[in-house]
């Protein structure tokens, strides 16, 4: 099975397991992409600015 298989049913699956559609399911990666790119953001900025 491929790499695209693979993350299509898993996909379906975490969001079957959330109970979202799919545009909860959209906005649910929206804001965990914002979450983590301000840790990383928080990260690098204190690490240069020591």
């Amino acid at each position: 099975m491929n790499l695209i298989n693979k993350h299509k049913r898993f996909m379906a699956w975490y969001q079957k397991k959330l109970g979202l559609t799919d545009y909860g399911l959209i906005w649910f990666r929206f804001f965990d992409g914002v979450f983590v790119g301000l840790i990383v953001e928080r990260l690098i900025v204190h690490t240069l600015m020591k």
